[in-house]
């Protein structure tokens, strides 16, 4: 997100697989045995990819410590997905998820004005404060806020930290009128604070087409059920997951990817926050 920064997806990205397939990146003992922890690749069975990225993955776990990670004076970044010069074939998009960054910034420091066109932009604070300037005049996001920025054809925008040790989560989503090539909405911004009562699956937004994002905060051992969905994205943004049948433990910046998977519990080892993104 620095200036001058890919402005087309295509750009940021490089070649796309053509298969927009869950990646294969950990596998869960009890579900595969004799597979690598730290990633498989392959094919299964009826599949084909010319990229070795295995095609039908039920469940993933793309684990925080094996992201993308770029220090900088007063900012750390951890890209989930390729992004700039790191890329790897196997971590390139979820569905039409092309960015899932997790930034902790210093106070004063971040992203100065720079553009992007053909994005759906959604930011969740967890920490701190973001000023963001942009369509619509200056914004401040606290913890608890969302922010969707609608980039159009083209827009600029600078996101800023306003507070000690402020820390946000970023997804990037294709947006449907550019792949289409219908014209492009007006750039906008819109932030919404909503209600979340302990341990309720809440939707926050429908930024695109198909494409949902809901939080949940979680108490010391609760559990909540994840809804099915053709594919689904659950960050943890805070706390832990307790081990399951799905996993070991998962921790702050971990996440699970499910294709076609049924509905799901997962348990909170600690007071916990999940970020869930639902692509049909």
């Amino acid at each position: 997100m620095e200036p001058g920064l890919a402005v087309k997806v295509s750009q940021m990205l490089g070649p796309l697989p053509s298969a927009l397939a869950a990646p294969s990146i950990w596998y869960a003992a009890v579900l595969v045995p004799n597979r690598n922890p730290g990633g498989n690749r392959g094919t299964l069975s009826g599949c084909d990819s010319p990229t070795g990225t295995i095609c039908h993955v039920p469940v993933a776990i793309r684990r925080g410590t094996d992201r993308f990670v770029e220090r900088l004076p007063g900012r750390l970044t951890a890209h989930a997905f390729s992004f700039g010069s790191s890329y790897d074939a196997e971590h390139v998009r979820f569905g039409p998820m092309v960015c899932h960054d997790d930034h902790l910034l210093r106070v004063g420091e971040g992203f100065p004005p720079h553009d992007h066109a053909g994005l759906v932009i959604v930011t969740w604070v967890v920490s701190g404060a973001v000023a963001h300037s942009g369509p619509g005049g200056d914004a401040r996001l606290e913890p608890g806020q969302l922010g969707v920025l609608r980039t159009g054809a083209g827009v600029m925008h600078a996101e800023v930290a306003a507070a000690p040790q402020t820390r946000f989560v970023q997804v990037w989503l294709t947006d449907p009128d550019a792949d289409t090539g219908a014209a492009a909405a007006e750039p906008s911004y819109d932030v919404t604070t909503p209600a979340l009562p302990p341990g309720e699956l809440v939707p926050v937004a429908t930024p695109i087409p198909g494409a949902s994002l809901s939080v949940v905060r979680l108490g010391d051992h609760q559990t909540v059920t994840i809804p099915a969905a053709p594919q689904t994205h659950v960050f943890v943004s805070r706390g832990a997951l307790l081990r399951s049948s799905l996993a070991e433990p998962l921790h702050e910046g971990d996440a699970f990817l499910f294709t076609d998977e049924p509905d799901t519990e997962l348990t909170a080892g600690v007071p916990s926050e999940l970020l869930v993104w639902s692509f049909s």
